[in-house]
């Protein structure tokens, strides 16, 4: 008996889902918002502590990277877990993008500035730290609003097409899903042990890596999707090693794992763009027939 059949409604002659099954993926989504509230609640903390010069600040920050890390993985899950049970609808996809907003939009955009910009050395002077800090107010807010324009866009749009299309027989995301970019966000910060930079050309650094996770959010370029990957049906004996290593490499380098998996996908779309740029400058011009003259 499948996963399916054992959610169906025996009275239901249309083999309709029980309504308790419904109740699975939107848990899932509801721990979605509650780590996204939680990395927030933690990156106000982490830059309560380090203004006032006490300690603890940085393992705040760090809290609040790992939840964003925990939502992208319970968002991977609410979805999947609701095609497998057949109870997808109009509400928890409503949800889910509410909760996106939320886990990868709002709480990155915090974390990034409460970390990234707001402990800048005073040494460089009022009126520089001013303009940095203006800038990282306007472009925090500007990856918000282009993880939001993303999740209308994947919400509206119905069989995109990117416009570097790939093998028809693969699934693409149209632009950097915005988890992903969250993801790039949180392990950033974990990675660096969560200590706030001071020094300003680091957090001018960061900034244009915020402007262009959100420039690649709301392109149109193609990143893969892992939806065709199917855990019903069987797999060579490799995968269970390639497990087993991953699982041993989260245990004991999670905070560089993490960035190499993020920082890996995040360059995925840009080199595959890159690619189908030198492919089509390269490829050779059409000959044109010759016209012999009598």
């Amino acid at each position: 008996m499948t996963l399916k059949d054992r959610f169906v409604d025996p009275q239901s002659p249309e083999r309709r889902p029980r309504k308790a099954a419904y109740v699975l993926p939107t848990l899932f989504t509801a721990g979605n918002i509650f780590l996204g509230y939680v990395s927030i609640l933690r990156a106000f903390q982490g830059a309560m502590l380090v203004a006032s010069g006490s300690s603890g600040g940085p393992e705040h920050f760090t809290v609040a990277a790992q939840a964003i890390a925990a939502a992208v993985v319970l968002d991977g899950l609410d979805g999947r877990i609701a095609r497998m049970t057949n109870t997808t609808s109009a509400f928890g996809r409503e949800m889910d993008s509410l909760a996106d907003v939320i886990s990868f939009g709002l709480a990155p955009a915090v974390l990034a500035f409460a970390w990234g910009v707001q402990f800048i050395e005073p040494i460089i002077g009022e009126k520089l730290r001013g303009q940095i800090f203006n800038a990282g107010y306007f472009i925090a807010f500007l990856f918000l609003l282009c993880g939001a324009c993303r999740l209308a866009r994947f919400n509206v749009q119905v069989n995109p097409i990117p416009k570097n299309p790939g093998r028809p027989d693969r699934k693409y995301f149209v632009g950097l899903p915005i988890p992903a970019a969250a993801a790039m966000v949180a392990a950033v910060v974990w990675a660096c042990d969560s200590q706030p930079l001071a020094w300003w050309p680091l957090s001018v650094a960061w900034l244009a890596l915020l402007l262009l996770l959100g420039f690649l959010m709301v392109s149109t370029w193609r990143y893969y999707s892992f939806k065709g990957i199917s855990f019903s049906k069987a797999y060579s004996p490799l995968i269970i090693i390639l497990v087993g290593g991953f699982i041993y490499g989260v245990w004991n380098y999670a905070q560089l794992l993490f960035l190499a998996m993020t920082t890996t996908y995040v360059a995925s779309g840009i080199l595959i763009r890159l690619g189908g740029i030198l492919r089509r400058r390269l490829k050779p011009a059409p000959r044109t027939p010759e016209i012999k003259l009598a």
